[in-house]
């Protein structure tokens, strides 16, 4: 079946602004619908092509309308906004929406399932409780700061605040002791809310092959293989994995013109969490202890030898990011580009 038209939505909470407009760009109609009644137009609408923006709820949506055979598209905004005319407003928005998803070269973002979804507010839940935890502790360090005790930063020198302040020759005021073993508390209840997190991402991750399959790689655990999980879009939609590697800006960032190529730092587009972990997975084979396993006269012991160290991890994560596209797309474990070369 063929759809003759395509809708541009421009979402909110309780007001939905609707464009109708041919495949060739000829307005249809333009609707500006409450939520129930966008439920009931979009039931009762034939077969349509429906856009919107990749912004709050819009996976919900698009989950939603595909139920009733229509073929949603997610647009990312930026995309979008060159499109508007003039006045900022719905009905441009959502004309901007249908005017942009027509460029035969624009890209387009896949919905995310529901357990996709749901893996990443697990994920998110974990950082908003690591980033409170870091808070309190900067907190307690800076009241200590106020009273002449300098502390190092870093969780784990939580033992150490714990000794400044319940040492039997203390300065510390009584009232400013009591504040900081409140703040003790608090760190407390925090770490165990973070460690019940982990566990449950740790069992998350040996539930499917995918994460599973990833954990095998040097440097990657059960929170980088189900930040890929939740975040990353179908490995399907790369055509290499040197696009996957682009997407999470692990790249050069160009500036060139004239024929002449200009390379500047990473260019740090996509998503951050996986990029951030994959960085942190090199440098963890980067340490003292990891360096013992790199083989001598490899592409990274020549590279530790003449690069610091910061932008071999990062290369190294630029290769596992097309090691990752490689293992999901063939669905095969890591195999060691040293032992496979011997082999």
């Amino acid at each position: 079946m063929t759809t003759e038209t395509m809708m541009g939505i421009d979402l909110a909470k309780n007001v939905f602004q609707v464009h109708g407009a041919s495949m060739t760009g000829e307005v249809k109609f333009r609707k500006k619908l409450s939520r129930m009644q966008f439920r009931r137009f979009i039931a009762g609408h034939p077969r349509a092509v429906v856009v919107m923006e990749a912004c709050g709820s819009a996976h919900y949506w698009a989950r939603e309308i595909a139920k009733h055979g229509h073929e949603v598209k997610l647009i990312a905004p930026q995309y979008v906004r060159p499109f508007v005319k003039r006045q900022k407003n719905d009905a441009a928005d959502a004309e901007a929406i249908v005017v942009a998803a027509q460029r035969p070269e624009m890209r387009f973002i896949t919905p995310k399932a529901e357990e996709q979804q749901a893996q990443a507010v697990l994920f998110r839940g974990r950082e908003r409780l690591v980033r409170q935890r870091t808070e309190l502790v900067n907190a307690l360090r800076s009241v200590l700061y106020e009273f002449g005790h300098p502390t190092p930063p870093g969780i784990g020198h939580l033992k150490r605040i714990e000794a400044i302040i319940e040492a039997d020759n203390s300065d510390l005021p009584a009232r400013v002791r009591e504040e900081c073993r409140d703040l003790l508390l608090q760190v407390s209840e925090k770490t165990e809310r973070i460690q019940a997190k982990t566990k449950q991402i740790v069992a998350l991750a040996t539930q499917t092959d995918t994460a599973r399959r990833l954990q095998t790689m040097p440097g990657v655990g059960p929170m980088s293989a189900l930040a890929v999980e939740a975040f990353a879009p179908p490995m399907e939609s790369f055509r290499r994995g040197r696009d996957f590697a682009a997407w999470l800006g692990l790249v050069p960032r160009q500036h060139s013109s004239g024929g002449k190529e200009r390379l500047g730092r990473i260019s740090k587009a996509g998503q951050a969490d996986i990029r951030r972990l994959l960085i942190m997975g090199a440098m963890s084979r980067l340490n003292w202890l990891g360096r013992k396993t790199i083989p001598e006269r490899s592409w990274l012991s020549r590279m530790l030898a003449r690069k610091p160290r910061m932008l071999v991890a990062i290369a190294l994560a630029n290769k596992m990011a097309r090691a990752i596209w490689a293992m999901v797309t063939k669905r095969k474990d890591y195999e060691n580009p040293a032992q496979a070369a011997v082999a």
